[in-house]
């Protein structure tokens, strides 16, 4: 059983946004790319836990705190005699183990060994079912996702699986009977209710309001959008969107990249700098948000 699904995060969305409506550094376009690709990686595996014939609780991306240190756990899954941790990992090309350092073999750069994080993350896990009172063996893995991923001298004292082994352990996993009792369900959801939703180790641009780029871009391939009769249109894809849902994608972008400014329609109407009245996005603001503060002084929450 799914318990908890896995979305792109708040820094992989403002990196989408940032990148739309300002130039990035290469050093920043770079992270941006890092991030995609991590989250693509873990999409992979999400759908290849998603054939598991035993009873199981799967909870993706949780982010925990354990005495002031967090820990991201990508994927979480509880059997009836295990807990497994994973780490995925969606490196690509050959790679090399050194003295527990991991480097790319074609530019011979060091990297953070996964395996680290992953015995920190294990650790601190430990530490909380302590914490809840709860004794359950954990089992920590990094994934290596990517059929195009090789790694040299790999130890096999590692708790590490490589994209041949990802088969075997998913099978392996799925051939072990597993039941579950109430017990289980009721850490899940200790779990669940623990999990924080704003990391520290988020990494963002600096940006300001007044820099950004205004508009409202299509969602699909990020040119402008152009209003058409009732519909936006992109002009480079052709996609049309209604009007009251791309202000409201609108919205949830400004939200999310200014969550220290309050929601007013002159904020919006400026952010999304179309062919709109101002009417049009009070109407929106009004039917979706709850309207706060006085006449001269309405915003939206």
């Amino acid at each position: 059983m799914l318990l908890k699904r896995r979305f792109p995060s708040d820094e992989l969305w403002c990196m989408r946004y940032l990148n739309t409506r300002m130039e990035l550094t290469e050093k920043e376009k770079q992270h941006w790319a890092n991030l995609e690709k991590g989250y693509e990686g873990e999409v992979k595996f999400d759908l290849l836990t998603e054939k598991s014939t035993e009873e199981r609780l799967v909870i993706h991306d949780l982010l925990l705190e354990v005495n002031n240190s967090y820990f991201q756990i990508d994927t979480l899954i509880i059997s009836e005699r295990m807990i497994h941790l994973i780490e995925i990992k969606n490196f690509q090309g050959d790679w090399h183990l050194e003295s527990d350092k991991l480097y790319a073999v074609n530019t011979g750069r060091e990297y953070k060994n996964p395996v680290y994080q992953l015995k920190r993350s294990a650790a601190l896990f430990r530490q909380l079912l302590q914490i809840l009172k709860q004794d359950a063996p954990v089992e920590a893995s990094v994934i290596f996702i990517n059929p195009e991923f090789t790694l040299y001298q790999a130890p096999m004292d590692q708790p590490i699986i490589l994209p041949t082994q990802i088969n075997r352990f998913l099978k392996d996993l799925n051939h072990t009977p597993s039941k579950l009792n109430e017990g289980h369900r009721k850490l899940a959801q200790q779990l669940l209710s623990l999990h924080q939703t704003k990391s520290p180790y988020t990494i963002l641009p600096y940006y300001h309001f007044d820099q950004l780029k205004k508009g409202m871009y299509c969602k699909e391939c990020q040119s402008l959008l152009n209003r058409i009769n009732k519909d936006l249109v992109c002009g480079e894809c052709s996609r049309h969107e209604k009007i009251d849902q791309a202000i409201l994608r609108s919205i949830r972008e400004f939200k999310l990249l200014f969550p220290e400014r309050k929601l007013t329609t002159e904020s919006i109407y400026e952010w999304c700098n179309a062919d709109i009245s101002k009417r049009t996005f009070s109407r929106v603001l009004k039917k979706n948000y709850t309207m706060r503060g006085s006449t001269s002084n309405t915003y939206f929450e």
